[in-house]
């Protein structure tokens, strides 16, 4: 699947998460991709939606979404391979962000919860090449390039804020295998 010409953008302000959910599990899940490739825009409209509800049955969906309605989003949708997505805070310049690199480069994709002061989007980690993350970044639906060390000095540029808060990404050791596979 080509992400970048696919062009699949958040339908409102707070469907970002939801983006990333349906994203993740297209790239993970070949039924699912099969649901998005065959009507990009109709399907990834009315999944963000339908995401967005069942994720957010108690927090308000105009605060967007939690790292752990995410995380739920996401297992919800790569269980197939049997893997359950978990979240962690971002851990400031010491976060050698080992985990989120293991993972990005065997294919799992990661979810990334960015702000400024507040936590207030969500992007996911599609790859991996050296010291660049690939980012799906769901208001453009573009895959933007971002450096390791941009995440670890909370410098982000491209994402729409500059500092990560968490990451939502796969704890279970059957993820060890490419996702390829």
């Amino acid at each position: 699947m080509k992400l970048s010409d696919l062009r699949l953008r958040q339908r409102d302000s707070t469907t970002c998460g939801p983006s990333v959910a349906v994203v993740a599990g297209a790239l993970v899940n070949p039924a699912y991709r099969s649901a998005l490739t065959d009507s990009p825009r109709t399907w990834f409209d009315d999944e963000q939606l339908r995401v967005h509800t069942e994720v957010n049955r108690v927090w308000p969906r105009m605060l967007g979404t939690t790292p752990m309605g995410i995380a739920r989003a996401v297992t919800t949708r790569t269980q197939v391979r049997g893997v359950r997505y978990r979240w962690r805070r971002f851990r400031g310049r010491r976060d050698r962000l080992t985990d989120v690199l293991h993972y990005a480069q065997a294919g799992w994709p990661v979810a990334m919860l960015v702000g400024r002061f507040i936590p207030r989007h969500w992007v996911l980690i599609v790859g991996v090449n050296g010291q660049t993350l690939r980012c799906y970044e769901p208001s453009s639906g573009e895959v933007r390039l971002v450096d390791v060390d941009a995440v670890r000095r909370s410098r982000l540029t491209g994402l729409g804020y500059p500092r990560p808060f968490a990451f939502v990404l796969p704890s279970s050791t059957a993820a060890t295998r490419s996702a390829t596979s």
